[in-house]
């Protein structure tokens, strides 16, 4: 690894060494040499006037290539294209697949898009503009239509020339569609099939007719669930008729496994974009802000809460000093049970017995560690204030919340789930405050309850 990445400092030594010697031919020798992934990373680390240079030195496909490879966190579409000529931007968008190509478009804003397509190529730009009018994260925004499909009525012979034609231009040829002659997806045949089988064998004798697709506007977080679940390196896209319209391709899922992972782990953080770019510190801070308030106003009730017991505290002031350990135990449960419920959700694990199951178990879990915990404070609290009742206090009190807390951070999320709410924003912070005035309420409570014993 240490080998691997030596000698990839050493190209890009000498790829910016070329680049400011002018040396097209030995920059195109080592660039071209690299993996597109390592293209788009040597690319995003240059500066706008190096940037300008390279676009000199590459045509709009070789260009296409670093585009399809620049990630999402390096996600500067709109600056990269605005530094170069507009008809070599609008060309390198109609070399890239259409699905990668409409990615990059997304993030321009109405105007640019129009322009683009009115200079590119008609045939690039009709299939870009089909992807374009579907809705964001469904299966349609992200599949594409450079896919490989025959006919039933043909041999295996034939079938293997039209692979053999648009193969070069086809996202992947491991599996090949077979429609009907009014464009239904009617079977699927791999290329392993297609190469040992005989020549003149009909498609229609060798194919798969029970094919697994997905609707069009299915959310592409379900899409992705299931091409894991079944190993699939494709699936078929098609509409409520049963048409052909494209293909979702694994390398498209991995993408959109990442983005959805980055979102669930930014709301779980109470943020809106974990992976922004953003360096300054006013728009991050416009971010995070609105959760901030939410859980300031909480908190506030959460003081609230404790005012009321002003009475109960002024009595046996010992008890201001375990409200941080109490609450802080209750957050913290309340979260890892949250986690769970969550991923829960994630994989789909949402049949009835399976979350009853899931609820109960984390009570139960919830009820074993507060017993623990109770058990351990309270011989703690004895030792320390030589007060055996101010320590079965906390100790119930820890054993009631952290039993209480768990319920909640396993329940809560499947509730939002059912109201079709995202389960994500049940993140850490608020499932914390929640607990907060929960275990509170308890503590509090249960000592105003026993004041008698305390006092």
């Amino acid at each position: 690894m240490s080998d691997e990445r030596e000698k990839l400092e050493l190209e890009e030594e000498a790829l910016l060494s070329a680049l400011s010697s002018h040396s097209v031919d030995e920059f195109r020798k080592i660039y071209l040499e690299l993996h597109p992934y390592d293209q788009a990373k040597f690319f995003v680390k240059l500066d706008e006037h190096d940037r300008s240079t390279l676009y000199t030195y590459l045509s709009p496909e070789e260009m296409a290539a670093v585009f399809e490879n620049i990630k999402d966190e390096d996600d500067q579409y709109e600056t990269y294209l605005s530094e170069m000529d507009p008809t070599f931007a609008a060309n390198m968008l109609g070399q890239m697949y259409a699905d990668d190509a409409v990615d990059v478009l997304n993030e321009l804003n109405k105007d640019q898009v129009a322009s683009y397509l009115t200079i590119m190529d008609d045939e690039a730009a009709e299939e870009i503009r089909e992807l374009l009018h579907y809705e964001e994260y469904t299966a349609g925004s992200i599949m594409t239509t450079e896919y490989i499909s025959i006919h039933a009525n043909q041999t295996v012979h034939s079938a293997m020339q039209i692979l053999k034609n648009e193969a070069p231009n086809a996202e992947t040829i491991y599996y090949i569609y077979v429609i009907d002659k009014d464009k239904k997806l009617v079977g699927v045949i791999s290329l392993r099939d297609l190469i040992i089988n005989e020549p003149d064998e009909m498609i229609s004798e060798v194919m798969n007719e029970r094919v697994y697709s997905v609707s069009v506007a299915e959310d592409q977080e379900e899409v992705a669930r299931k091409m894991k679940d079944y190993n699939f390196l494709a699936v078929p896209v098609i509409d409520f008729q049963g048409h052909l319209l494209g293909i979702i391709t694994v390398d498209d899922i991995v993408d959109v496994i990442d983005e959805e992972a980055s979102d669930d782990y930014s709301k779980l953080a109470a943020i809106s974009d974990v992976d922004s770019n953003d360096r300054g510190p006013l728009t991050a801070a416009k971010k995070r802000l609105p959760w901030l308030i939410i859980l300031l106003f909480l908190g506030m009730f959460t003081a609230s809460l404790i005012g009321r017991f002003e009475e109960t505290l002024d009595k046996v002031a010992i008890l201001a000093v375990f409200i941080p350990l109490i609450a802080g135990m209750a957050g913290n449960t309340g979260t890892q049970a949250l986690a769970v419920a969550v991923r829960r959700i994630a994989v789909g694990d949402l049949e009835d017995q399976s979350t009853i199951k899931m609820i109960v178990r984390e009570a139960g879990t919830g009820l074993i560690t507060g017993t623990i915990c109770g058990v351990v404070v309270t011989l703690i609290v004895f030792i320390w204030q030589e007060d055996i009742f101010l320590g079965l206090l906390v100790g119930i009190s820890i054993l009631a919340t952290l039993t209480v807390a768990t319920i909640a951070g396993a329940f809560i999320p499947l509730i939002m789930h059912r109201l079709k709410v995202d389960p994500a924003v049940a993140s850490g912070p608020f499932i914390t405050t929640i607990n907060d005035i929960i275990s509170i309420l308890i503590y509090f409570g249960m000592a105003t309850l026993f004041m008698q014993y305390l006092i």
